[in-house]
């Protein structure tokens, strides 16, 4: 039962839901009956569901008829007024198509302006938008003109400028456009154009920098030598005012803004043009001649691109190559001062323009850098002047040099390089110059003393008695109560000779100036080449003069003069020398001048000079004696040449007036022990073998004119017998043989009082032998008579005796 009432359910429920979907069959658009037949599908009673759906159908045609019978009527009337309209509707169709020909006729002009218009419009919206692309194209489109503008002018950091702003603001904006693409591409391109563009002109820079070097260095240097002239002027007079620009106004960056520089100026290789100027105008400053804007354009492009550091090491690396290229000194420099002003003129331009750098730019050149230069330019420079320097021979020369250093040296310090190395090296080239200074003096006093009369300085007037004492410090009370004319003592070399030593003393203070040196410095240092002046230079020359084979007695006579005179003036040349430098002689280690020394040698020189002189004059007139050893006849007067000896002699002496009585005393004296000693090697010449008394008795009247020159007293200052005693050993000798004196001498030989002291036993025995030999030779036939033969026995008893005392002294 309940199974049947569940069949019961579950039919009621099918019906029900069979009633629903055709109620949305009825209700639903055809369109979206789908869903809906579907579910009748999906179901398992479709069967049934036709069948109330033919039922449905059904019932819904009984409805259509019967609706369909009650309309009838109506609808035949509707079918024959719908005929009537057709009629109707055919007239009004011929009408408006009549109407729509006409239509179509007429507004035919119409369309066609209205195609135009259509087309006008939408040209003018294409063009609009055509205009609304280009605005925002034009400004890429110019920036990029600009940018090429700006490369064709070489304004190539505005250039990079440019570009920076057409990439990342500009290009953005159309980045959808081909052109921009291919700007895109060309952007790398254009930064490498720039780069390498700015790098040719920084080369351009370099080697315009590297030639006109010598330029800068000159203007420099001439701004030094006008700052230290200002400074002189400064210490004289208060200063008023200056045009003098300052370093720090010197460092002023000339191309302020590089982004609006001329094309003139970006083009410029880094010389400006500067015309040669006055003397009394202002020199430009160094920096004025130069237009760096290469390197700092060239710098800023390489700092924006990121590649700074590469730029900073190409430029040391191209500015140490060129002043390792500066700092090779021409190999002729030594010859001209020019070679050396041009040389330092091109190292002064180099720092010149490294300082500059420095001080300009953010580090393309550090101070360590510009000081490891400086060290290597130092050295190098040093190196070259001291190897130049040596070549030089010429003092003016080496002066000018030193003055040339000075101001290089000055030049440089005021751009805060240390040149203390410099200064010392002048030291160095000071003791050169006093070298050449030597060499040239010699020159001097070889000419004075080749020039000179040997004879003492006529004076005729006041006025040139005066002009004498000016030169020469000189003062004789007695000969300044003579009567004109009267003579100096002294030469005309003396006067010459002091002054041309003041000379040099002035020459030695000119390079000891600007070199920052004490007067103590200084003093000793014009002492000490003042000292190789006299001990060597002029020493050697007076030797020089001494020494020459024409010299003559009265010029040595002259010399030693001179000497005392100059020797009596070094007193004066030392006060001279501490006028100047300011330096007492007092001080400690003040060098003391040799002056004295000097002369006193050149003094003794001559004096010994005037002794062999003599003796050489002595051997001369000997050479003229001629006499007959053979002879038998006596004679009663001196010979010949021996009366000129003594008259030379006589006139010589004469002349040694001026001299000190020492000197005198002394070559008389000398002249006589020589004429002595030539006398009587003259009688015992081996040559001479053999002599007669007669001989003997001519020779003495020779001597006896020589004592009797000896006793006349040829020079004052001797004792009574003094000159005589160099004739003794002749005057014993001559005595003993002509007197025939044998017993006395013999008997008396060895005692202190011996008549015959002098004597020597062998010269006697010498002159007995050459005796000895004359008279065997002479008298053959003599041994045949008695006195003949008593004295022949006498000689050779007389030579044995001789002989034994001769064995005798020996043992």
């Amino acid at each position: 039962m309940e199974r049947g009432k569940m069949a019961e359910a579950e039919s009621l429920e099918t019906a029900a839901e069979h009633e629903r979907i055709l109620r949305e069959i009825e209700s639903t658009d055809t369109a979206c009956i789908g869903p809906t037949l579907r579910s009748v599908y999906d179901g398992e009673e479709h069967g049934r569901f036709m069948e109330k759906l033919e039922t449905r159908i059904r019932n819904h045609d009984r409805e259509i008829e019967k609706m369909c019978n009650f309309h009838y009527q109506g609808f035949v009337d509707s079918i024959t007024e719908l005929l009537k309209v057709r009629g109707e509707a055919q007239k009004l169709k011929n009408q408006v198509t009549d109407t729509n020909r006409k239509l179509q006729h007429e507004g035919k002009e119409l369309v066609i302006a209205m195609e135009e218009l259509k087309q006008c419009r939408l040209q003018q919206r294409n063009i609009s938008a055509t205009v609304d692309k280009l605005m925002l194209c034009l400004p890429v489109l110019e920036m990029y003109s600009k940018l090429r503008d700006q490369m064709k002018t070489k304004r190539h950091y505005p250039a990079l400028k440019t570009l920076e702003h057409l990439e990342h603001t500009y290009l953005p904006q159309v980045s959808h456009y081909r052109f921009c693409k291919v700007m895109v591409d060309n952007i790398p391109k254009l930064r490498e154009e720039i780069k390498d563009v700015s790098m040719s002109d920084l080369k351009d820079f370099l080697e315009s920098i590297r030639k006109h070097s010598d330029k800068i260095g000159e203007t420099a240097m001439k701004q030094a030598q006008q700052q230290r002239n200002l400074d002189n002027i400064v210490l004289q007079q208060p200063r008023i005012g200056s045009k003098r620009k300052s370093k720090k106004d010197a460092y002023i960056i000339f191309d302020t803004e590089i982004e609006s520089t001329s094309p003139k100026s970006e083009q410029d290789s880094g010389i400006l043009d500067v015309e040669d100027e006055e003397d009394d105008e202002e020199v430009p400053g160094a920096q004025d001649l130069v237009d760096f804007s290469p390197v700092y354009r060239c710098l800023h492009i390489y700092s924006v691109l990121g590649a700074r550091e590469t730029f900073e090491n190409y430029y040391r690396k191209q500015r140490r190559k060129q002043a390792r290229l500066v700092l090779q000194p021409p190999s002729n420099m030594h010859e001209t001062l020019d070679g050396y002003r041009k040389y330092f003129n091109q190292i002064v331009g180099f720092f010149v323009v490294e300082d500059h750098i420095l001080h300009t730019t953010q580090g393309l050149v550090n101070r360590a850098y510009i000081d490891e230069l400086w060290e290597m330019a130092l050295s190098k420079t040093i190196a070259a002047l001291r190897t130049h320097s040596s070549y030089c021979s010429d003092p003016n020369l080496v002066l000018d040099l030193k003055n040339l250093i000075v101001l290089f040296a000055d030049t440089l310090q005021v751009y805060g390089f240390p040149v203390n190395q410099l200064f010392d090296m002048l030291l160095e080239i000071r003791d050169q110059y006093s070298e050449t200074l030597l060499k040239k003096w010699a020159g001097v006093f070889r000419n004075i003393l080749d020039s000179d009369n040997y004879s003492p300085i006529p004076v005729t007037s006041e006025e040139m008695y005066k002009k004498v004492v000016g030169q020469f410090p000189f003062q004789d009370i007695e000969l300044e109560k003579q009567p004109f004319p009267k003579k100096f003592p002294f030469s005309e070399f003396v006067p010459k000779v002091y002054n041309q030593i003041k000379e040099f003393i002035y020459a030695c203070l000119k390079f000891s100036e600007d070199l920052h040196l004490s007067s103590t410095e200084i003093d000793d240092m014009i002492r000490k080449s003042t000292n190789l002046l006299l001990t060597r230079t002029l020493s050697n020359s007076l030797q020089n003069v001494i020494k020459r084979k024409n010299i003559g007695l009265t010029e040595l006579v002259q010399i030693i003069i001179n000497t005392t005179h100059l020797e009596k003036s070094c007193k004066y040349l030392e006060e001279f020398i501490t006028n100047i430098t300011n330096v007492l002689p007092e001080t400690v280690h003040t060098t003391k001048l040799y002056g004295t020394t000097t002369f006193k040698d050149a003094r003794h020189a001559a004096e010994e000079e005037i002794y062999t002189n003599l003796n050489q004059k002595i051997d001369q007139f000997l050479q003229l004696a001629d006499y007959d050893w053979m002879t038998g006849d006596l004679g009663n007067k001196a010979s010949d040449y021996l009366v000129d000896l003594i008259a030379f002699l006589r006139s010589t002496f004469a002349v040694f007036t001026h001299l000190p009585g020492k000197v005198a005393q002394t070559a008389c004296m000398s002249a006589c022990k020589h004429l002595a000693t030539s006398l009587m090697q003259l009688l015992l010449e081996a040559e001479v073998r053999q002599l007669t008394l007669g001989a003997l008795q001519q020779f003495n009247l020779d001597v006896r004119e020589c004592e009797q020159f000896a006793r006349s007293g040829p020079v004052p200052g001797f004792q009574e017998d003094t000159l005589q005693l160099a004739f003794i050993d002749l005057r014993q000798l001559l005595d003993l043989f002509i007197q025939w004196d044998w017993s006395t001498y013999l008997a008396d030989y060895g005692q202190p009082n011996c008549k015959y002291l002098r004597v020597n036993p062998v010269t006697a025995l010498t002159l007995l032998e050459k005796m000895k030999d004359t008279s065997r030779k002479n008298n053959m036939f003599a041994q045949f008579r008695k006195n003949e033969r008593d004295k022949q026995k006498l000689i050779d008893t007389v030579a044995k005796q001789l002989r034994g005392l001769i064995s005798s002294h020996h043992s």
